[in-house]
């Protein structure tokens, strides 16, 4: 492969540098989403921070368009660029813990099993996504949504600092210390900053984690969804979860007439024991579930439940909704007959609230006090199929626009627009992420993603 390199990468270049005639590339290229096909000119593999400044100076010199791989989870698949330069920080996954400063440095390339299974040997954790390969660069840049958010708050808000590499090759570390401006803009703004090579996050004690899985046939859920509503609103932060339709797997916990079959699911975590989560719970334990599983596990297990097989179909959307009332329930219920079954897909409801609702206020993430997210999420594999999930997925998003907030989390869509965008952020943000923007990218050289364009 190296004989084939450009050498005015391959010099003093410690990666890996791909290029489309290498034995390698279709593998190096290759997204959680099987429906992006992008092929970029070259996939510059970097082993460290250096790595990554000469990679963006090799761009910059032939005036390649730049994209930034972390996991490669993200839906929209713009950790890809048709013929330009892949930051990929794949090999910049290490996590080193401090389980006395109850910290852990991460790598830009880390996805949150390397996180998770890190901070475990020392039971502690910090808030992460619902599945294991989520990369951790783009979900903290973004917020960082999951399970534990509503005990222990959105990733970002664990951020003690992050270390990146800007466009024109400066090397900087932004906290409340350093570059406060920057700090802030990293807490939902997304990668528009700069290429983020490590984390330092703020860990939490915690070992275990209380599960409940309750499944019940579809039709059950016009009666358990508004219990769950009504359970959530009074929940302490210690408890998390979500509703979700999906095809239920052939597991010991589910019934033989419901697997394989289209089913409600009512997930319920506990920061908590699992007799403290049994004693919690019993209010959803009157519905009469027809199945299901209540454990204590390990976090990083919990974390790994809902992984995906990579290369499916993916599409995905969401809406942030108000207080829920029976109408806007029955909604949510009804719009799951029109899943693709048998599929991957799922369709969730998350409650926000407790320490979302509760954290800091000042940062660029208007969603922080929604109440729910409705999530659908179609993943398939036949492409067949492709007319069919795109058009549900934007029938739940505009069935259930009427009791929208107005406002969104990037991370749960893919291209939806720039009015999409702006109800990431919102306006008084948008226009102080675009005066940021000016200083440490005023060319807009990160424009791979959800994207703010550098103030005039």
């Amino acid at each position: 492969m190296t004989t084939h390199i450009d050498p005015g990468l391959r010099t003093e270049f410690a990666g890996e540098v791909i290029l489309p005639r290498d034995s390698g590339y279709d593998e190096a290229r290759a997204l959680f989403n099987g429906m992006i096909d992008r092929r970029p000119a070259v996939i510059a593999q970097c082993a460290n921070t250096d790595d990554v400044a000469r990679a963006l100076g090799f761009a910059r010199e032939r005036g390649l368009e730049v994209s930034v791989r972390g996991g490669g989870h993200g839906v929209a698949g713009k950790a890809l660029v048709d013929g330009g330069l892949v930051v990929d920080l794949r090999m910049l996954h290490s996590v080193t813990v401090d389980p006395d400063a109850r910290t852990a440095r991460v790598g830009g390339g880390a996805v949150m099993a390397d996180l998770d299974r890190a901070t475990a040997e020392y039971g502690l954790a910090t808030t992460g996504g619902r599945v294991s390969t989520t990369g951790v660069g783009g979900f903290v840049l973004g917020g960082g949504s999951g399970w534990l958010e509503r005990k222990f708050g959105l990733a970002c808000d664990n951020l003690v600092s992050v270390e990146s590499v800007t466009a024109d090759g400066r090397h900087v570390r932004a906290s409340e210390e350093e570059n406060p401006d920057l700090f802030w803009a990293l807490h939902g703004g997304g990668g528009n900053f700069g290429v983020a090579t490590s984390f330092t996050m703020r860990l939490h004690p915690l070992a275990t984690l209380g599960l409940a899985m309750l499944l019940w046939p579809p039709e059950a859920g016009p009666d358990v969804v508004p219990a769950f509503r009504d359970f959530m609103e009074a929940a302490p932060d210690e408890i998390g979860g979500g509703s979700e339709y999906m095809i239920a797997p052939p597991a010991d916990f589910v019934p033989d007439d419901l697997a394989g079959r289209l089913a409600l699911g009512i997930v319920v975590t506990c920061v908590g024991t699992e007799p403290e989560m049994r004693a919690m719970i019993e209010p959803m334990m009157r519905h009469g579930h027809a199945g299901g599983i209540l454990a204590e596990m390990p976090y990083p297990a919990v974390q790994c439940m809902d992984d995906d097989q990579s290369g499916l179909r993916n599409y995905w959307s969401a809406q942030h909704v108000r207080k829920l009332p029976d109408e806007a329930v029955a909604r949510y219920c009804a719009l799951a007959d029109d899943m693709i079954v048998p599929s991957a897909s799922r369709h969730t409801l998350f409650p926000l609230g407790g320490a979302v609702a509760n954290g800091p206020s000042g940062y660029p993430i208007p969603w922080r006090e929604d109440p729910w997210v409705v999530h659908p999420l179609a993943l398939w594999d036949d492409p067949a199929d492709d007319v069919r999930a795109k058009a549900w997925v934007r029938d739940v998003r505009t069935s259930m626009e009427r009791w929208s907030t107005g406002s969104l989390y990037l991370n749960f869509i893919g291209d939806e627009g720039a009015e999409r965008v702006r109800e990431g952020w919102g306006d008084e943000n948008m226009r102080r992420l675009a005066d940021v923007k000016r200083r440490y990218d005023p060319d807009n050289v990160f424009r791979h993603n959800q994207n703010i364009e550098p103030a005039a």
